[in-house]
């Protein structure tokens, strides 16, 4: 422990500049500038150029690049469908469940899709929110509360619910979809106008 600390100083920003000042106090010293006080100016610059050091640089933690992220969501995806697969849902619900999850699928497609998709940080928090908590919050809500609404019928229907719900999030999917068309054709407009000025010069 002691001596990995003592290595690191070694190689330090610190200890490379004070080396840095020291050495140009001992060339004071063989230029006679020094005299009989040269420990204390080697020490002096030593220590000053120690102290001006930039700080050692903490590099950030590695977070999970963007492309891994998406193969997380599409994993989380695949068991999300086999989740689904094996719950009854009312025929309505179902139809609209599996036009969202081929949505879900189509984003992320490992070719060019899913590199549009990396590129905004938000729309990939939004869809690994839908596949990982939202989706499944709404089939395990409507299994339970379909349970419980045998026993006391009345009320509005789980069915109901669920096909709100679902309705919610297809729109919110189409939100999402239609952000990141808007995002690729102001990426090829830029480039039009980039050609014609660049025709034009």
């Amino acid at each position: 422990m002691v001596t990995s600390r003592a290595l690191a100083y070694l190689e330090s920003k610190k200890n490379l500049w004070g080396s840095a000042c020291g050495l140009l106090g001992l060339g004071l010293t063989v230029a006679g500038v020094a005299g009989a006080y040269w420990p204390v100016v080697v020490a002096g610059l030593y220590g000053a150029g120690a102290l001006v050091a930039p700080p050692e640089r903490t590099p950030p933690p590695p977070f999970e690049r963007p492309s891994e992220q998406l193969d997380a969501v599409r994993e989380d995806l695949g068991r999300l469908r086999e989740y689904v697969a094996e719950v009854e849902l009312p025929p309505a619900a179902e139809g609209k469940l599996s036009e969202l999850l081929d949505v879900y699928a189509a984003l992320l497609d490992p070719g060019w899709p899913a590199q549009v998709l990396a590129a905004e940080p938000d729309a990939v928090h939004a869809l690994a929110r839908a596949v990982r908590l939202d989706v499944p919050e709404c089939v395990d809500t409507y299994n339970r509360t379909r349970w419980w609404t045998r026993l006391t019928p009345g009320g509005e229907s789980p069915e109901r619910h669920l096909e709100r719900q679902l309705s919610v999030l297809s729109e919110e999917a189409e939100r999402l979809t239609a952000d990141l068309q808007d995002r690729e054709a102001r990426r090829q407009q830029t480039h039009t106008a980039y050609l014609e000025e660049r025709g034009r010069s």
